[in-house]
């Protein structure tokens, strides 16, 4: 049988990719009924996002290339930079210090794991 991945992508999340990537290492090569349910009850702010996004990988899975959600596992969940608010905080004594308010991007691919 021919290894069909599907795959789903969130853009512009606004969290720094070092802290997606922490929730991206936790899912990765789990099935994806764990991973969802460690996202779902994850502490992490943006593990809503995540789990949307990884929901939405088993439903293109299921809908687009008809694999059996059941044995559905996470392939690769990787994270990217996107762009990169910059602002301004004032300081003492007539300075200023710019602020970084990065955003990134995570794709989620899935498989139907070989029995």
């Amino acid at each position: 049988m021919q290894n069909v991945t599907a795959k789903a992508i969130a853009n512009n999340l606004r969290v720094s990719p070092r802290k997606l990537n922490l929730l991206a290492q936790q899912i990765r090569e789990k099935k994806a009924s764990q991973a969802l349910n460690e996202l779902k009850f994850s502490r992490k702010r943006v593990a809503l996002d995540v789990y949307k996004t990884l929901a939405s990988a088993v439903a293109n899975a299921e809908n687009n290339h008809g694999l059996d959600i059941d044995r559905l596992e996470v392939a690769e969940a990787y994270v990217g930079k996107a762009l990169v608010m910059k602002r301004f905080h004032a300081r003492a004594k007539g300075r200023g210090v710019s602020i970084h308010k990065p955003f990134s991007n995570i794709t989620i691919s899935v498989r139907e794991k070989e029995v």
